[in-house]
């Protein structure tokens, strides 16, 4: 959505700098502040939509630099920890889906309207499936801190345990981020309105 270079690499600066202050579990009031990944790659995919080459491939190496400060910061190799399995790497696609929920989203030019306000969901919602489904399932079908044997009906009841929270999780940044979306916008309306009344007089 952002229109010029400077615009797109203030808004990915803003976004790593509040995924990285967050993915490594900050407090607040002796309150842990909320992961903000989810939320993060989907605002990215909505706000910095045509700059998946470079922005995508840099929040992911944000994401796993985050990962191993705060696993090795504990004194454990990064590579023996349970989160770093062969599932570790399904995050990429996993992540993408969000991109591309949010990306799907800003082709659409959503208004401040219920309409908008649908489709964000919507995209929201879908970019959060493919997210969930890809992250818990890798992790549940490779790491090898999952007991054996495996099933289906296991795989389906650790959803369940779980999707609860990172949906919550997820549209809580996403909402504050489209909040300050619709603030922008229409501050901005308000300031090229101004202009355009100086210019007639």
């Amino acid at each position: 959505m952002a229109t010029t270079q400077s615009q797109r690499l203030g808004i990915f600066a803003a976004l790593a700098l509040v995924m990285a202050a967050t993915r490594v579990h900050i407090s607040i009031l002796h309150h842990d502040v909320w992961d903000a990944s989810w939320g993060v790659f989907f605002l990215a995919g909505f706000w910095l939509r045509g700059s998946a080459r470079w922005a995508f491939p840099l929040l992911m190496a944000l994401a796993v630099l985050a990962d191993y400060f705060v696993i090795t910061g504990q004194g454990m190799d990064f590579w023996q920890h349970y989160c770093v399995s062969a599932a570790y790497w399904f995050l990429v696609p996993s992540y993408f889906g969000l991109w591309m929920g949010g990306s799907w989203l800003a082709a659409r030019k959503p208004g401040l309207n219920l309409r908008g306000l649908g489709l964000a969901a919507g995209a929201m919602l879908a970019g959060w499936a493919a997210c969930y489904v890809l992250s818990n399932g890798s992790y549940y079908w490779l790491s090898a801190t999952v007991p054996q044997p495996r099933s289906f009906a296991a795989w389906f009841a650790n959803l369940g345990d779980w999707y609860l929270f990172f949906l919550e999780t997820t549209a809580l940044w996403v909402g504050l981020g489209l909040v300050v979306h619709a603030l922008a916008t229409q501050l901005g309306r308000t300031l090229g309105h101004a202009d355009s009344t100086k210019l007639t007089h």
